[in-house]
């Protein structure tokens, strides 16, 4: 097995610095996570959206389905979190990617079972205090993002960068428009130990979206992104019907009650599981635009090592003094 050692790497027990984003649907099961842990990346599940039982289900599906280490992502703010936490505790995933929600909540009661903690931040004041709860790393998350992008607006590479400096020896997982082995090199020269794919898995064959949603990403130009949901909780959607309207209404200075009417009226939903990528917020990431083909999973993590061995082999090297 090909090994990227980073401190990333060394402390989830991977393989690669490569980790699969918790999409809402689109990892809201097994078939993702498990292709790409045994693929030697960080196979993630996406516990926002699901039932307790599908969930207990997918998580016994995980600890069968692979000795090689996975996580699951927690959205705090999820209705019913506390009895999401107590199923993890029974469960015991070897990593917890937790988001919107301070890390205090869980912290200690997962340390006390060996599990890894992973907190997700926007900014350098919530990275300092996570570091400071004492969470095992951190995952950053830019602008470019697909999803939910941090309010800021900061890129990847400069949140990445001033939070590397602001929490040194805090493991950090950046995340926001990377998409391929160039981008991980990097994230990696910025002093990140390893770079999260969000899009990029979308198009996977394992992925448990509507194909019109996987074809939709691989159409997508890199400005075929737009950022809606001002005062609502802003999400980064391919372009479309539903984004057109949000612009106008955004625009226009509408009611914010009028605006959330529009913003609620689409879901995610949608365009996941019955492919509405008219009406629907297709969430996604600016780089669908270098997303080509869908893919197995274990061949995109492959790809990724390939190009990640090129970027570097052909960086220039230092001369003379």
């Amino acid at each position: 097995m090909t090994r990227i050692p980073t401190p990333v790497t060394r402390l989830l027990g991977t393989d690669l610095p490569v980790v699969q984003a918790g999409m809402s649907w689109a990892s809201s099961s097994p078939a993702l996570p498990l292709a790409v842990s045994r693929a030697g990346g960080l196979g993630v599940v996406a516990a926002g959206p699901m039932r307790l039982d599908d969930l207990a289900r997918t998580l016994d599906d995980m600890t069968n389905g692979t000795h090689r280490p996975w996580a699951v992502n927690l959205p705090l703010y999820r209705a019913g979190a506390d009895e999401v936490i107590e199923l993890l505790l029974d469960r015991r995933p070897p990593v917890l990617i937790a988001s919107q929600g301070g890390p205090r909540r869980y912290l200690q009661q997962f340390h006390d079972i060996g599990t890894t903690c992973l907190h997700v931040v926007a900014g350098t004041e919530h990275a300092r205090k996570a570091a400071e709860a004492g969470v095992d790393g951190l995952v950053v998350v830019g602008a470019e993002a697909g999803g939910h992008p941090p309010p800021t607006m900061v890129t990847t590479q400069i949140l990445v960068r001033a939070i590397v400096t602001a929490v040194p020896g805090t493991p950090v997982v950046a995340s926001g428009g990377i998409a391929d082995g160039a981008g991980l090199a990097a994230m990696l020269a910025l002093g990140a130990g390893a770079a999260q794919f969000g899009t990029r898995f979308l198009a996977s064959h394992e992925a448990t979206v509507h194909p019109d949603y996987k074809a939709a990403v691989v159409r997508a130009a890199i400005d075929d992104t737009r950022t809606v949901g001002n005062g609502l909780g802003v999400i980064r959607a391919l372009a479309n019907d539903f984004t057109d309207r949000m612009g106008e209404l955004e625009a226009s200075a509408a009611d914010i009650d009028v605006r959330r009417k529009a913003f609620q009226g689409s879901t995610l939903r949608d365009a996941a599981l019955h492919g509405d990528v008219t009406d629907g917020k297709v969430e996604a990431g600016q780089s669908a635009g270098l997303v080509d083909a869908i893919m197995p999973a274990a061949a995109i993590v492959n790809r990724i090592v390939t190009e990640y061995r090129e970027a570097i082999r052909t960086l220039p090297r230092v001369e003379g003094g």
